[in-house]
């Protein structure tokens, strides 16, 4: 090697080093990068740096503690994790979050999108309309038009069923508030899981049924084990969005009793009804970590696949 190719391929490294695929170099790379990361520190980062302080203290808004707020260290998580009514709501969350995301749209939605997968023509492009008209519709918009199709006196439900009288919202909260996430929520898992039916290879099925496997079989044998890293995106996403739903607010407030209660309803009710901002944070900030132990749940799931598969993890 002569002297020369050293030189050449000691100015390549450093150009190397010093900039990007594109040739903007670090300089101007971080400037486009920049506003970004500060819209990201502004939003994101320093909100949730503020909300943990928050809950390290009796902050409220009235009274003495709003104009000089005392830090209390952790009391705030200990009053809520011995709260009966933080019990309660973290509960009806788990079954509000099983319910209409895990059973319902996922469910759901997987049905649709295996029935329709072969179908074409109108009566495809109806049912697809119809279910991505609830998923765009604003959630709140979705909450008053269930509102009033559940109302007690004057609900279409009623009017269609006759029976006048019924209190859905008062009688049945929990159902309700499930049953109305399902319906505004499948969508989504339909479009995913109908993207992921594509991708598998109808020869896969042909032969599995000519082998006399049924259709439960099927899926079990062919078509889940090829679309199980859809499956397992699809229940985390659906699940933290339905765990951090403040929707069904609008349909029962909570009530009646506390029996429609769901986590962020909680922390609205003690935060801004109640006043006490810190308790709140404190909440916020367990529903933050129960939030990032399903994100890493998820994770660790899909590492297993991967090396089950022979993969190298992500």
């Amino acid at each position: 090697m002569n002297r020369e190719d050293s030189s050449d391929r000691t100015a390549i490294r450093r150009i190397a080093i010093n900039t990007d695929a594109a040739g903007l170099g670090r300089a101007r790379a971080a400037g486009f990068v920049l506003p970004a990361l500060v819209l990201i520190g502004v939003f994101l980062v320093f909100p949730a740096l503020w909300t943990i302080y928050l809950g390290l203290t009796d902050y409220r808004l009235t009274g003495l503690a709003a104009a000089d707020p005392q830090v209390v260290g952790l009391g705030n998580y200990t009053r809520a994790l011995s709260d009966p009514r933080f019990l309660s709501s973290l509960w009806l969350t788990v079954v509000y979050v099983g319910g209409s995301a895990v059973l319902g749209q996922a469910g759901l939605g997987f049905t649709l999108a295996w029935l329709l997968r072969t179908r074409g023509g109108p009566l495809r492009r109806a049912v697809e309309g119809v279910v991505l008209l609830s998923w765009i519709l604003p959630s709140t918009v979705v909450g008053f038009l269930w509102f009033a199709l559940l109302d007690r006196d004057d609900g279409t439900l009623n009017a269609l069923l006759h029976t006048p009288g019924l209190g859905w919202l008062l009688d049945y909260p929990l159902l309700s508030i499930v049953v109305f996430n399902i319906w505004r929520g499948t969508a989504f898992s339909m479009m995913l899981y109908a993207a992921a039916l594509e991708n598998v290879p109808p020869s896969h099925l042909e032969t599995a049924r000519l082998a006399g496997a049924s259709v439960p079989q099927q899926l079990r044998d062919v078509v889940f084990p090829l679309i199980r890293r859809h499956v397992l995106t699809n229940l985390l996403l659906i699940s933290l969005w339905t765990f951090n739903d403040f929707t069904p607010f609008v349909l029962t407030g909570g009530g009646p009793e506390g029996r429609s209660e769901i986590l962020p309803v909680y922390v609205y009710n003690i935060a801004l009804k109640g006043g006490e901002l810190g308790v709140g944070a404190a909440v916020s900030f367990l529903i933050l970590l129960i939030n990032l132990l399903f994100a890493l749940a998820y994770l660790r799931l899909l590492r297993g696949r991967r090396r089950a598969a022979g993969r190298p993890p992500a």
